[in-house]
């Protein structure tokens, strides 16, 4: 049976002589694998829809927890201003493999949203940095291990949040403060902001160097104490962010 399916390819490797393997996250099945059969030869019509981050809609003959036959694809974005730019594609390479990872053991519609919005509002040229520590925050939540950012993650109390401590799970009250690294009033709003905005819905970001430093740390950190995730993109990532800007 033949099926239209709306997703993103977030892998692309080659098979046999001219055909593809393409990993796609799809908004109805959520990560699958589909051939796409002579997408390596110059005239073929399945050549130019077959590269990573392309956005649309697929047909395909689906087969369940198999290798689906790729068809033909109706292209929404080809997401042109990230694929010219270094750090715009570090960025988008590294969100659609933790994305990958995430989908693995638990999927719904809410991820994949979070995933396409975060490319769209890359592509319209916002910063790769702060959207995708958004987009980390979110799926923290999904991975189980979601920090506490509406009171003290050790005795819950909401008011004189002093930090951020990954070590010990998020706000943390003068109370509780034992000597951690302290980090701005700024950053400890913003990133609970971070957590429950609508990507879709940002207008601007306007944050300091000093405040977007902070939070990334922190989110950094948090994955390194919780997640257990190891991501090559990531690497990549770290060594970026020492290039100056």
């Amino acid at each position: 049976m033949i099926k239209k399916v709306e997703g993103v390819i977030v892998g692309e490797y080659n098979y046999s002589e001219s055909s593809k393997i393409l990993k796609v996250i799809t908004k109805e099945y959520g990560l699958i694998s589909m051939i796409a059969k002579g997408a390596r030869r110059l005239k073929n019509n399945l050549r130019a829809v077959s590269d990573k981050l392309t956005y649309g809609h697929f047909h395909i003959y689906y087969k369940e927890d198999k290798l689906s036959n790729l068809i033909s694809v109706d292209v929404i974005n080809v997401f042109k201003n990230i694929r010219r730019d270094i750090k715009s594609i570090s960025y988008a390479t590294f969100i659609t493999e933790l994305v990958q990872q995430v989908v693995k053991d638990e999927y719904n519609q809410e991820i994949y949203q979070i995933l396409i919005n975060s490319l769209l509002k890359i592509e319209a040229g916002f910063d790769p940095l702060v959207i995708t520590n958004i987009l980390e925050l979110k799926m923290l939540e999904y991975l189980g291990v979601k920090p506490v950012l509406d009171n003290c993650a050790v005795c819950g109390n909401k008011k004189d949040i002093v930090t951020l401590s990954s070590r010990k799970g998020g706000y943390l009250c003068l109370d509780c403060y034992d000597g951690e690294k302290k980090v701005s009033q700024k950053a400890i709003k913003l990133i609970r902001m971070f957590y429950y905005v609508d990507i879709a819905k940002i207008t601007k970001l306007s944050i300091s160097d000093k405040v977007k430093q902070e939070i990334d740390l922190f989110i950094d950190d948090y994955y390194d104490c919780y997640t257990g995730l190891y991501l090559k993109s990531k690497q990549f990532l770290k060594d970026l962010k020492l290039l100056p800007s």
